[in-house]
């Protein structure tokens, strides 16, 4: 019998085997697409539900203090009146005007209202919008049809998206050099948007510092690890000789700090006795009875007696022998605090370390008692901590990727193969299910995040939340991108990946083009549900409801406000950024979705700065090299990722060729570190005397200076004011120094 020859029987059983791999493929295929049809629709519907009802629940008076918190705070007028009762029909309509005002609301109103911090913010969805619209028509006119005619013979896959993507581009194919093509013009164009968006919020950083001139942080310098006066055995006058002996020429005054832990514990009390006698003043009120008064008199006097014992802790005498060695000095001139805040004043560099004074509404007070030699310390325990909750993510990761592969799931969990008993609940479980466990999973990590944040010892709350928003990025791409990828599809791999090293970038490829599906769902998520989700406020809501029908009932409303929260949106609009640029060319498909989600981000919160969240600091535009390092992370791994996809492709000519624009790309973040980090970090003598010049020709140098000296009092040292009338205890014994 020739070596060619195969009985009937056997090879009708391999065409048999053939057909039905192709037909699995095929249902396979089908369900894919189903389940990223059905995570669209319910997402979508979630959207514009939630939307309408926050467009109806907008127009009540009774939610005001809710959804116009800022314009309350503020005082405007052009809000609904709380205490409106009138029905209109017109108030049960729903309507999209805040979309259009999003429009109309231009850049120089928020850099005026808000701050260049807020602006910033702003243009972070601003760029994501010009980016991903552009690479989404060079995507979808030339990729997109590549990708689909570029198979050889009938698409088998098993993932939905796979005859749109790189993946169906045949072995060794010339069309590769199109996406190296594409691959180029992505990263350039990129490039040429962070310049241009580094350098126009530099002019504006400049700009900025100089329209604040008569801020009192322009003028004042932190000092820390103070020595103690040899001669009088304190602290307070070595500042005093210290700064005469070697600044003669700019410095004012100075304002020593105290341990206040005993007077911020009175300070609770007396808020917590003013709240109780509030509260029996409105309900006796309410209920038109004298038997309150009898309490709210023996409430009072304890007020008063609390207050004279707050009086006597303030006096300085008392306080003196608790000394910091942390001092705020103020300058006469912005020269002099520029040259006395960024030089060395002593020869041991752990003495009269000085630094460039936040705002004083910025000043985190308790944190300015930890002694400067024990930062390095918490900082450490606070990287273990971030550390160790990354990894305890891993497991509900793993079991969302788990939910996602149903495959894998039947394997793993084999009553899971009831859910094929309902029609359609399987596209429902394997679409929308897990980026929404994953996203309910993530929402609570910003939350933890801050609260490492706020353990660390941050002076600011600027600093306080540049390092939180810093920590959630690196968790995000650790755990939602990398983590999805590996437990998705590599999971059986890891220690392969570990011991081979150099087989990484093709891993990672492989790993990106098979969870394009999955990411779709996460973006739609996390925008359309996300996004409506902070605009109605709902966990608020209730709470609102709740507090007004129980104890608060009958009370006057009081508006919520909020600083915007940087540390818990910047991030998951960086991740979405970073898992968009790294699909760009692997899944152009991936890229309108993309500028949906920017595109609604930013209606979202225009509408949000402007009526609901405060400005509670300002850095002038400090989290911008945060964003551009976290757009640079993405450029970079989309590079690494192609590198491996050429790999794969057999066409290693391509991959060399991405090295030297990934060398192009470094070096250009490493010129803009030069070129403009350094004036986001320090302020240079230059622009310091420009704006005292101007200062002497407007012949506002004594009372800025004045306002200096006035405003870093510690909270503890102030004037009390216990709300009660004709007390003595409203004026301190201490004025400030």
């Amino acid at each position: 019998m020739p070596l060619s020859y195969s009985p009937p029987s056997y090879t009708f059983a391999l065409l048999f085997t053939s057909f039905l791999q192709n037909e699995k493929g095929r249902e396979e295929i089908k369900m894919k697409l189903e389940s990223v049809v059905v995570s669209a629709t319910i997402n979508f519907g979630l959207a514009i539900f939630i939307l309408s009802l926050f467009a109806l629940l907008k127009k009540q008076p009774f939610y005001a203090p809710i959804y116009y918190a800022r314009r309350f705070y503020l005082g405007h007028r052009n809000v609904p009146d709380s205490d409106h009762r009138s029905f209109s029909f017109r108030r049960l309509l729903p309507e999209i005007d805040w979309i259009f005002r999003a429009v109309r609301v231009t850049e120089e109103e928020i850099l005026q209202n808000c701050g260049l911090d807020v602006l910033v913010f702003v243009r972070l969805f601003k760029f994501g919008i010009r980016f991903f619209l552009v690479c989404s028509i060079v995507g979808l006119l030339v990729l997109l049809p590549l990708n689909y005619t570029g198979s050889n013979g009938p698409n088998t896959s098993s993932h939905s998206m796979d005859a749109f993507t790189i993946s169906n581009i045949s072995r060794g194919s010339d069309r590769l050099w199109v996406h190296f093509s594409f691959l180029c013009f992505v990263s350039c164009y990129g490039m040429y948007l962070l310049y241009k968006e580094y350098n126009d919020i530099f002019i504006k950083r400049i700009q900025q510092i100089c329209n604040r001139r008569c801020e009192p942080e322009q003028f004042t310098i932190l000092v820390r690890e103070i020595p103690f006066c040899n001669e009088h055995n304190i602290r307070g006058c070595n500042v005093d000789h210290f700064f005469s002996k070697h600044h003669p020429y700019s410095y004012q005054s100075f304002e020593i700090l105290y341990d206040g832990k005993h007077l911020d514990k009175l300070l609770c009390q007396a808020k917590s006795l003013t709240k109780k006698i509030e509260d029996l003043r409105h309900l006796s009120a309410l209920k038109k009875h004298s038997r309150y008064d009898a309490k709210i008199e023996q409430l009072e006097d304890m007020l008063q007696t609390l207050g004279r014992e707050i009086r006597r802790v303030q006096c300085r005498m008392t306080i003196e022998q608790k000394e910091l060695p942390v001092a705020f000095v103020t300058f006469s001139s912005r020269w002099g605090t520029v040259l006395a805040a960024q030089s060395q004043q002593h020869t041991n560099p752990l003495l009269w370390i000085t630094e460039m004074a936040p705002e004083p509404r910025d000043v985190i007070w308790q944190n300015l008692a930890i002694q400067y030699r024990h930062l390095p310390l918490y900082r450490i325990v606070i990287l273990v901590a971030a550390s160790l909750l990354t990894i305890f993510f891993v497991l509900p990761v793993t079991a969302v990727q788990g939910i996602a592969k149903y495959e894998r799931l039947k394997k793993w969990f084999p009553p899971a193969m009831a859910v094929d008993l309902i029609p359609g609940l399987r596209s429902i479980v394997t679409g929308y299910l897990p980026s929404a466990i994953l996203n309910g999973f993530i929402y609570i990590v910003p939350f933890a995040m801050i609260g490492l944040a706020r353990l660390a010892g941050y002076i600011s709350r600027s600093k306080k939340d540049l390092n939180a928003c810093n920590m959630v990025f690196y968790f995000l791409v650790g755990n939602v991108f990398f983590l999805s990828l590996l437990s998705g599809s590599l999971l059986d791999q890891l220690g392969e990946s570990f011991s081979h090293p150099k087989d990484i970038p093709n891993r990672l490829a492989s790993a990106v083009s098979s969870q394009a599906d999955f990411f779709v769902t996460y973006i739609l998520t996390n925008g359309l549900a996300g996004f409506s989700l902070e605009i109605l406020q709902p966990g608020l809501l209730l709470w609102d409801t709740l507090k007004f029908y129980t104890w608060d009932h009958g009370k006057k409303k009081h508006p919520y406000v909020y600083s915007l929260p940087y540390y818990r949106i910047v991030p998951f609009v960086a991740l979405c950024m970073l898992i968009g640029i790294v699909y760009a060319v692997v899944s152009p498909l991936l890229l309108p979705f993309l500028v949906g989600y920017f595109l609604l981000g930013y209606a979202v919160f225009i509408n949000q700065i402007e009526d609901v969240y405060i400005t509670t600091y300002e850095t002038c535009g400090l989290y911008w090299p945060y964003i551009h390092h976290y757009i640079i992370v993405a450029i970079i791994l989309m590079q690494v990722t192609m590198i491996g996809l050429f790999g794969l492709k057999a066409k290693p000519s391509a991959s060399f060729s991405v090295i030297p624009l990934m060398v192009i790309t470094i070096l250009f973040n490493e010129y803009c570190k030069i070129r403009f980090l350094p004036t986001f970090n320090q302020v240079s003598v230059q622009d310091a005397k420009n704006n005292d010049d101007l200062d002497k020709k407007d012949r506002l140098e004594e009372e800025n200076v004045r306002k200096a000296l006035d405003a870093y009092s510690p909270p503890c040292l102030r004037p009390l004011d216990l709300g009660l009338e004709g007390t003595s205890s409203t004026k301190p014994f201490l004025s400030p120094t």
